[in-house]
C-alpha cells in the first residue's frame, strides 16, 4: 500500500499552528490530531471546537485518547474528520462504536497501547479502515520508540493485506524504516518533523 505521512500537530507551535502546518502541507498525506481528555491519559489537549480551525489541504486523522469516545463522534464528523480512531482499551463494545462512526461517513480506526496484545483486534479487522499501533505510551510527545510495535505490525499485515496500518510514537528515519519493513503504511511523526531544522527533509527521510 502507498506510504502516508501524518504529522502530529501535538509537536507544533500552538501559537502559530496554521503557519506551522503550511510549511509542510504540500509534502504530507494527513494531519494527525491527538485528542486527550486528562482521564484516559494524563494530558489534556483540544477538542473539535479548536480542531475546526486547523487549516490544511490534507484530511484530518483524529486519534481519540479519551474515555467515552462515543461522545465525540458527532462533533468530529461535523468538522469534516476523515479518519476517527478510538482506543480498544476505552471501549466495551467495539463493534457498536465502529458502526456508529461509519454511520457518520468517517473511516474508522482502532488504536492499542504498547501493553495490549494485538490479537484482541482480530475479530474487528474486517470492519476497520485503520489500525493505529502505539509505539510509546499514549499521552505525551517526544518518547522513545518501543520495538514491541514491530511484531504487532507484522501480525496485522499478515492478517489484513488491505488495511491501513499506522504507527505512532518515536517515529524517525530509522524507526520509520523498520516500521515500513514490518508492514506499516502510515507513519505518524510529531517532534521529528516539527522540531527539525529542515522539515521537508525530515518528511522525505520518512518516505525512504
Amino acid at each position: 500500500m502507498d506510504l502516508k505521512i501524518a504529522p502530529s500537530i501535538l509537536s507544533a507551535d500552538f501559537g502559530r499552528l496554521n503557519e506551522d502546518i503550511a510549511t509542510i502541507d504540500d509534502y504530507i498525506d494527513y494531519i494527525h490530531i491527538d485528542v486527550m481528555d486528562g482521564h484516559f491519559v494524563p494530558n489534556l489537549t483540544f477538542g473539535a471546537p479548536i480542531v475546526k480551525y486547523v487549516k490544511s489541504g490534507n484530511p484530518l486523522d483524529v486519534h481519540l485518547m479519551v474515555e467515552n469516545p462515543e461522545n465525540y463522534i458527532d462533533d468530529f464528523a461535523d468538522i469534516g474528520t476523515s479518519v476517527l480512531t478510538f482506543h480498544y482499551e476505552a471501549v466495551e463494545d467495539c463493534l457498536w462504536l465502529i458502526s456508529k462512526i461509519k454511520e457518520k461517513g468517517m473511516k474508522v480506526g482502532i488504536s492499542i497501547k504498547p501493553g495490549t496484545k494485538v490479537e484482541v483486534l482480530e475479530e474487528f479487522l474486517s470492519k476497520l479502515d485503520w489500525v493505529l499501533v502505539m509505539s510509546v505510551e499514549p499521552g505525551f510527545g517526544g518518547q522513545s520508540f518501543m520495538p514491541v510495535a514491530l511484531e504487532k505490525i507484522k501480525w496485522l499485515r499478515e492478517k489484513a493485506l488491505d488495511i491501513n496500518i499506522a504507527v505512532d510514537g518515536g517515529v524517525n528515519a530509522e524507526t520509520g524504516a523498520l516500521c515500513r519493513q514490518a508492514g506499516a503504511n502510515v507513519l505518524v511523526a510529531g517532534s521529528y518533523i516539527f522540531k527539525a531544522e529542515d522539515r521537508i527533509a525530515a518528511i522525505k527521510s520518512l518516505r525512504g
